[in-house]
């Protein structure tokens, strides 16, 4: 995916999660950021990780699949709900802020996809069927060295249905891209 964002707005969105991040884990207040730039007022949906710096392992992943919010706020937001709202871990605190590494996902619109056609390390993949649901980013297959299929059976694990599910007819499987950057 060719790179949507300058250099300039990717650095100030994440300044604007870390500068959000510690404003709420402080204050317990969300800081509210204005920026005249036309690319961070366009609506996009994003996810924003948080990862230890000293290994690696996440700390939390939250994100929205629609374009609600100006990119400004959804990363503002998205911040702070990575930090206190991933059901898997416990809240970040303050002191634990410093050792942490911020990556933002920007996303491409969903559009529905044949699990032939997914491409392992181009595609983020959202699966669904009833009330169960997954979603992977685009590296989440190329970090762990799965192939598609075990990209869909992961998925399908995700979203506590069985392996194979993804080919279920009344599986609604969606693809979209991520522009991805993260803090050094």
């Amino acid at each position: 995916m060719t790179s949507l964002l300058s250099e300039a707005s990717k650095n100030r969105l994440l300044r604007i999660a870390r500068d959000s991040l510690h404003e709420f884990l402080k204050n317990n207040k969300r800081k509210i950021f204005t920026e005249e730039t036309p690319e961070l007022q366009t609506k996009r949906a994003v996810f924003v990780t948080l990862r230890k710096r000293d290994s690696g392992d996440l700390r939390g992943c939250i994100g929205q699949t629609e374009a609600r919010y100006p990119l400004v706020e959804a990363v503002a937001k998205t911040a702070i709900s990575s930090a206190v709202d991933d059901s898997r871990f416990p809240q970040v605190t303050l002191n634990e802020l410093p050792k942490l590494k911020i990556e933002i996902n920007v996303l491409t619109e969903m559009t529905t996809i044949d699990p032939q056609a997914v491409v392992v390390g181009k595609h983020g993949l959202l699966l669904r069927k009833g009330f169960s649901g997954g979603l992977f980013l685009p590296e989440v297959a190329i970090s762990n060295g799965w192939d598609r299929i075990t990209f869909l059976d992961q998925l399908c694990r995700k979203a506590d249905l069985p392996q194979g599910s993804w080919q279920d007819p009344e599986v609604e499987l969606f693809c979209f891209e991520a522009e991805a950057w993260e803090e050094n």
